[in-house]
């Protein structure tokens, strides 16, 4: 990634000291967006100086690029560590959608995206970033869960990628469209477990084993 500067790996506390500097960009960019945020604000917020912010970000759209990037990457790793040689199918896409729409629906990760969509039409590779760490990555675990069953006879053969991709727009179907305008509340777990179900069960009529 261009533009970041930070120190050598094996400096003490290097990591600790960036987590620290994202925390207060995190901080600053949720309350201000990524046009009304500063690097003095931010370094204000991360308790450093800008000498030491500059030493590890030289620059706020490289550090509005690395919180967007470890955001969202993280969630993708956290969501979809699946297990390909688990066989109960409908189990693990139920906890996956489960997992997937509780975390899709916090307010944090809902203005995260708010705060990306706002900035990529001046960045657009915030967006590309933003994109590739998360929905492409968590599409491409899933999609390597599903071949693995495609190989095993548990789904019949169909295109996986576009598989996985319906199965978590099946799981949210609109409930994102209607967080990002405020135009509802976050679902309970009464909303998340049907929408699952519902969805699992949707996914199972397309792509479940031919009789």
């Amino acid at each position: 990634m261009s533009g970041t500067a930070a120190p050598e790996r094996g400096q003490a506390g290097e990591g600790d000291k960036r987590r620290q500097i994202l925390e207060g960009a995190r901080q600053v960019f949720m309350a201000s967006g990524f046009d009304g945020a500063s690097m003095g604000e931010i370094a204000k917020a991360a308790g450093v100086s800008k000498g030491t912010l500059y030493v590890y970000f030289d620059s706020k759209e490289a550090l509005f690029e690395a919180l967007t990037i470890e955001a969202k990457s993280g969630l993708a790793e956290a969501l979809f560590s699946l297990d390909e040689a688990d066989p109960d199918v409908p189990a693990v896409l139920t906890r996956l959608g489960l997992s997937y729409l509780i975390m899709m629906s916090r307010p944090e990760h809902v203005s995260i995206i708010r705060m990306v969509i706002g900035a990529c039409e001046k960045f657009p590779r915030f967006g590309q970033a933003f994109y590739e760490a998360g929905p492409a990555c968590g599409t491409g675990r899933l999609k390597a869960y599903l071949d693995a069953q495609v190989a095993a006879g548990r789904l019949r053969a169909a295109d996986t990628e576009l598989a996985a991709r319906h199965f978590l727009h099946l799981c949210q179907a609109g409930m994102l469209t209607r967080l990002l305008f405020n135009a509802g509340e976050a679902p309970g777990e009464a909303e998340i477990r049907h929408r699952v179900t519902e969805a699992v069960r949707v996914f199972f009529a397309g792509y479940g084993p031919a009789a």
